[in-house]
Formats: C-alpha cells, sequence, structure tokens
C-alpha cells in the first residue's frame, strides 16, 4: 500500500548538519534553506511513495501546516512558539499507531533516544543525504528511460502512420 512509511525530519537541525544548506543559511537565510530542504526531501515522497513531514521550530501561536504540493502526504509543519520541532517529532513518531514504519530523521541525540525506544527508525543526517541522493539518481535514471521509451514509441507509431 502507499505512503505506508512516515518521514519526520527535523528541519533545522538538518539544515544545520548538510554542509551545502548550512551555507545557505548562512549566505541566503532560512527561507532559502527550508525550501531547498523540502526541495530534497520531495523525491523521497513522489519516488518511495513515502509520507514526508519537515518541521521546523516557532512560527506563531499554532501548529501552522503548509502543503509544499497538492498532496496531503506531503506537508512543512511549523511548531507554535514555546514547542520545539522535536516536541512535535516525538508526539507525532511516539503516537504513531504503526511506529515501525516510522523514520525519524534528526542529529540530536536525546530526540533519537526518544523515538527509537518506541521502535521508530532513526536517521542521521549523512544516512537521510544518502538516502535523498540515491533516490535522486534512481528517479533521474527512471525519469530517463521513461523518456527514452516514449520517444522510441513515438518515433516507431510516426514509421508506421507514414505508411
Amino acid at each position: 500500500m502507499e505512503f505506508e512509511k512516515h518521514l519526520l525530519v527535523d528541519g533545522y537541525n538538518i539544515a544545520h548538519a548538510w554542509p551545502e544548506l548550512r551555507r545557505v543559511l548562512t549566505t541566503e537565510g532560512r527561507d532559502v534553506a527550508r525550501a531547498r530542504l523540502v526541495a530534497k526531501l520531495r523525491a523521497l515522497h513522489d519516488f518511495e511513495r513515502m509520507r514526508v513531514s519537515v518541521v521546523f521550530d516557532g512560527r506563531g501561536a499554532e501548529i501552522s501546516i503548509e502543503r509544499p504540493t497538492p498532496h496531503t502526504t506531503f506537508s512543512v509543519l511549523y511548531t507554535p512558539a514555546g514547542m520545539t520541532a522535536d516536541d512535535l517529532i516525538e508526539q507525532l513518531a511516539v503516537q504513531s499507531a504503526k511506529p515501525a514504519e516510522v523514520f525519524v530523521a534528526t542529529a540530536d541525540r536525546a530526540e533519537g533516544d526518544t523515538v527509537s525506544a518506541h521502535g521508530v527508525h532513526l536517521l542521521s543526517p549523512a544516512q537521510l543525504a544518502e538516502w535523498v541522493e540515491r533516490v535522486g539518481q534512481a528517479q533521474s535514471a527512471a525519469v530517463e528511460q521513461h523518456s527514452k521509451r516514449t520517444s522510441a514509441e513515438w518515433k516507431r507509431g510516426r514509421r508506421d502512420g507514414e505508411k
């Protein structure tokens, strides 16, 4: 079944851990770094058919949810002021009906210990980066192969139609 697995990403934690995004944070700002992180994670949602929630710290009085795509299975969440991304990620992970289907990406050891104790899979920033890279390459290869196949079918159909 699709979207059974759920990836929860500690947004700023990962952005600070990935050298490329850490540079973006200091040179171009938080908005650009957030957008790039979300864009990189899209392949996991689209190609791996995984529910993705990227969680960032404090914005406003309530939890704010943005949808960077039309799909409800890809969300960017902002915690209310006074609640950390760690707190929300821990709540979501621990309350999951299927913790074995949940993955949390963070470098925060305390957060990792908490979610791991409940059977949730823990990913380091490096593991997440490798996964994103691997899936991005697989997605690109699939798109290239689809394009070649479509082009070949189109050419065959055109030749058949010209006869």
